[in-house]
Parts: C-alpha cells; structure tokens; sequence
C-alpha cells in the first residue's frame, strides 16, 4: 500500500551533558577541573528515493528522534556525538513544517536536506576554569535538539494518469500494461490508494474513479486529485457499455476543472474500456462520439490481447517521440 499523506514528530538529539571532574592522581590528590563537554546531538536528514512507498515506514512511528549525544567525560574527554538519522521519502513529497508553514518540494532522486539539528554538547568544568574561579563545581547541560512537526504530501510524478468513473476499468488495466498487481472489483471504489506500475520506463498511475463532486472532498475527492498535477498526461478511462457515455466524460471534465483549471490544459487521451461488452457497430458509433473533441481515442479490453498491445505501442511511441 501506498501512503500517501501522513503528518509526525522530528526531533534532533539532546546534546550530552558536560562533566564535572577533578583531575586525582597519585601524586595529584588535589588536582584541577577536567571534566569534559557533551557531545552533539544527533541531526535528523530526509532524502528523496524513487520508492513511492517509502512514507508506508511513518504510518506507525508518529515520533522520531536521533540519538542524544554522550555526556562528558573526565580527563576532558569529550562524548560521542549521537548518531545522525536519514529518512527516506518519495520523489515528488511536498515537506511542509507545520508551524511556520515553510515548504521543500523534493523533486530529483537524492535531494537531501537536514531538517532538524542536534542540540550542542554542554560543556565540562573544565572549560570554566578561571583566575577568580579555580575549581568550578558545576558544568553545563546539553541543549536540545530541534523539534518539528513535519507534514508529508505526496504528488505522484507520472507520465500517464489513469482517471475516470468508478469501475471504469482503470486498475485491471494497469494489470495488464504492467507488472503491478492492484485488487480489482465490479463495486465502485475498489481502488482506494493510488497505485503506479511501470511500462519500459514509462510510470503510470492509476488515480482511485472520481465522482460528481470530486472536488469538493465527495466520494475519495481533494485526496487523490492532487495527484493529477504532476501527471504529464491524462488517460481518460470510459466504459463504452455506459448508456450516457458522453456525460460520464463532461462529469470527470468537469470536476478537474473545478479543482483546478490548469488541470484541463493537460494532454489527454480518451480509451474506450470494456470493448467486448459491445459489438463493432457500438464501438465506431462511440469513437464518433468524441471526434470532435480532436482527441486521440482509443478503444481497448483486457480479454483482447491485441488491443492491450495496440495500446502498448501507443505509449511507447510516445515515448520515443519525447525522447
């Protein structure tokens, strides 16, 4: 499963605390202060990787923190430094931090940034030794580390986006194109998480069926129609065996545009599904239909091999035409 959205706790380590200590030997009974300083406090990094899973890990850890540093040690000996932790997040996560409402879009494979820093070390007795004080009794404590609450959001940058109705097809489609392996059902909303499969390179994202009022948080609404954004082209899925198919098309339309006109601007295809639901006659009616929407239409069904591969090639001259 994907997760998508999920909000947690960051927070660097604790600097280690600074050490009192007074230097004893056997012929120093009453030697100076040498008590070391803590060291730092963990940092906390996220790095962006190309497993679009990889919030699935927060799902249950609201809470993460890196390693606190060690307090000092005598004979000036300063602690360890904490351990630093890397999170992982997927390619296209927007890193909101929820307070100041500042923003990171992590967009390129690797992109790095340190969001929370270890607090210092404090530092030992040692280090407030002075003429008027010449046997300091007290050291300094470790200071915090940052503290954030960090929202992750999750834009799936995929070439091709499937969308449409509910139980257009969509997800058995993406089974057959590619090696994903999505649950399918004849009962709306079985897809209830974006899912992605890859053909030769190309990404495609299956986008949960959208209904008439999508954009205002119906049916699975607002949550998978930002996905669309970073979607290079639109799959329009329609089920041919539909009596009003060109209303089910206006309604899909129509809600993207609601949510965002831009969105319309995207290049689309039409694919007429279920093919072997009709006869040929049906299917040339349909495709006419939407002539004159100048759009490429195609028609397909995952019990026609042919088809599958016909659509197949489709992508894949696109593909070559980008490169």
């Amino acid at each position: 499963m994907i997760i998508d959205e999920v909000s947690i706790h960051i927070e660097g380590g604790k600097g280690g605390n600074g050490a009192i200590s007074f230097r004893r030997e056997k012929y120093l009974p009453r030697g100076g202060p040498d008590g070391g300083n803590g060291g730092k406090g963990g940092d906390v990094y996220l790095t962006a990787v190309s497993d679009l899973s990889a919030l699935r890990q927060f799902n249950h850890k609201p809470m993460i923190k890196a390693q606190d540093g060690v307090h000092g040690l005598p004979k000036k000996k300063t602690g360890k430094n904490g351990k630093d932790i890397n999170l992982n997040i997927p390619i296209g996560t927007i890193v909101t931090e929820t307070l100041t409402g500042k923003q990171w879009d992590f967009s390129q494979p690797g992109q790095t940034l340190r969001i929370c820093s270890g607090g210092k070390g404090g530092r030992g007795n040692f280090e407030f030794r002075s003429n008027k004080i010449k046997a300091p009794r007290f050291a300094e404590d470790g200071h915090d580390g940052q503290k954030k609450l960090i929202h992750f959001n999750l834009q799936f940058i995929a070439d091709v986006g499937f969308i449409g109705l509910p139980s257009a097809g969509k997800s058995s489609l993406l089974n057959m194109l590619t090696k994903a392996d999505v649950k399918v059902g004849d009962y709306p909303f079985t897809t209830t998480h974006a899912n992605l499969g890859e053909l030769n390179g190309l990404i495609i994202a299956d986008i949960p069926g959208l209904i008439e009022g999508a954009h205002e948080g119906k049916g699975l609404g607002i949550k998978f129609l930002k996905h669309i954004h970073k979607t290079k082209t639109l799959l329009h899925c329609i089920d041919i065996s539909n009596e009003q198919i060109l209303h089910d098309y206006e309604v899909i339309r129509s809600e993207l545009k609601e949510y965002s006109p831009t969105l319309t601007n995207k290049d689309e295809v039409i694919l007429l599904t279920k093919t072997d639901l009709v006869d040929e006659k049906k299917q040339q009616e349909v495709k006419k239909v939407f002539s004159s929407l100048k759009k490429t239409v195609l028609l397909v069904s995952i019990h026609s091999p042919k088809s599958i591969q016909h659509l197949k090639k489709h992508f894949l001259s696109q593909i070559k035409k980008e490169k």
